[in-house]
């Protein structure tokens, strides 16, 4: 029964074909395309305002140079919510509970605002590991504890969106297979949990927004001390 809880997390597969990748590839062909009129429909409207506001909120702190990584920002803060929310429906998978694709997403983004620090501003970005006014004695220490400290960085990311979904995912199931069980037997505490449930899948449809905004809104922060 309890082996049961995790098989929502297995990659599904088809004729031996993982479908990861169409879920993966789904999100895409949900976003309108803007029209060749002057005009929008109310949906474009909504999509475009949201992204200029989100560009505009993450991008404040960034100097000019870091304008440059708006769109891959964007891009990435839409596609993640997207495949968060598809995720909340019924019989559904969502490749975000996947440590292994999460942390795709975030080394290989981590890495490259390393190697932005290190290619233009070496010193400032060497400058991180030492903090101003270190004691002689401490200062191989705080370079290993930096040094680590930076290189966990794309873990967390990574296991910080796995952890929360999952968690997410696993409380919903629990709590819908206490009222169905409960339904027969007490269908008073049945209905009170059902009133829970549907109080944490609203939960549920704000976290998967906010660790979507949370994981682009660190990437944002690394590339701040990077350029």
């Amino acid at each position: 029964m309890m082996m049961s809880f995790f098989d929502q997390f297995a990659s599904p597969s088809f004729l031996g074909i993982p479908l990861i990748a169409v879920a993966i590839a789904l999100p895409w062909i949900l976003f309108p395309t803007p029209p060749s009129r002057w005009l929008n429909n109310r949906l474009i409207t909504l999509q475009t305002w949201f992204i200029n506001r989100f560009t505009n909120q993450l991008l404040l702190p960034l100097n000019v140079g870091g304008h440059k990584w708006a769109l891959l920002f964007a891009s990435l803060m839409v596609f993640l919510i997207t495949i968060n929310m598809l995720g909340l429906l019924p019989y559904t998978f969502t490749p975000t509970t996947q440590l292994s694709l999460n942390m795709g997403f975030a080394v290989p983004l981590w890495l490259a605002t390393v190697i932005i620090g290190m290619r233009n501003q070496p010193t400032v970005a060497l400058g991180h590991l030492l903090p101003e006014g270190t004691p002689v004695p401490l200062i191989p220490v705080l370079i290993i504890i930096e040094t680590i400290s930076l290189f966990i960085r794309p873990l967390a990311l990574g296991v910080r969106l796995t952890a929360n979904l999952t968690a997410g995912h696993l409380l919903i199931q629990l709590i819908a297979t206490a009222v169905f069980v409960l339904l027969p037997m007490m269908p008073t505490v049945a209905i009170m949990t059902a009133a829970v449930l549907f109080l944490l899948t609203l939960l549920e449809v704000a976290v998967a927004m906010i660790q979507a905004y949370v994981f682009v809104l660190l990437l944002s922060l690394y590339l701040q001390e990077n350029v």
